[in-house]
């Protein structure tokens, strides 16, 4: 139920910001696909992260908070891993997979040039990947840390 609790406490502001962790994101993110559309899933998930930072005390500007591509990217990354296991397991089992295989900040990184990826654009807006395209994604072997 931990993925539940964070994403809860998420939506009602007061997960404490120091546990708003890039794992935290994913269980929140996971959540998301699992209930809605990809599409409503990303329109709940842009609003719900910029009211958050606002309400810890952060700022959703074009070099802080909120980042469009990263958020797309990710969505797209739970999308992809969701169609590949048996969704019909708990939660919490779904995200320890998650995690396991797509865990790694710098994943993006395998995709995106730093310089695209940390633009002022991409924050903003979405720009696709300009190193390798996101599909198909090795899922199968994942694109853990581990599996480079």
């Amino acid at each position: 139920m931990e993925t539940d609790r964070i994403t809860t406490e998420f939506i009602a502001r007061t997960l404490p910001k120091a546990q708003w962790t890039h794992q935290a994101h994913l269980r929140a993110g996971l959540w998301h696909v699992l209930h809605y559309s990809d599409d409503v899933s990303l329109d709940l998930l842009r609003e719900r992260i910029r009211v958050y930072n606002e309400s810890t005390g952060g700022v959703n500007t074009s070099s802080a908070g909120y980042h469009e591509t990263i958020t797309r990217f990710y969505v797209g990354i739970i999308r992809l891993f969701l169609n590949s296991v048996d969704a019909g397991r708990s939660i919490d089992e779904l995200a320890h997979e998650l995690i396991a295989r797509f865990g790694d900040k710098d994943l993006p990184l395998r995709y995106y040039s730093r310089e695209r990826l940390y633009s002022t654009e991409a924050r903003m807006g979405w720009l696709a990947p300009d190193l390798k395209p996101l599909a198909p994604v090795n899922l199968d072997a994942g694109e853990s840390a581990a599996t480079t």
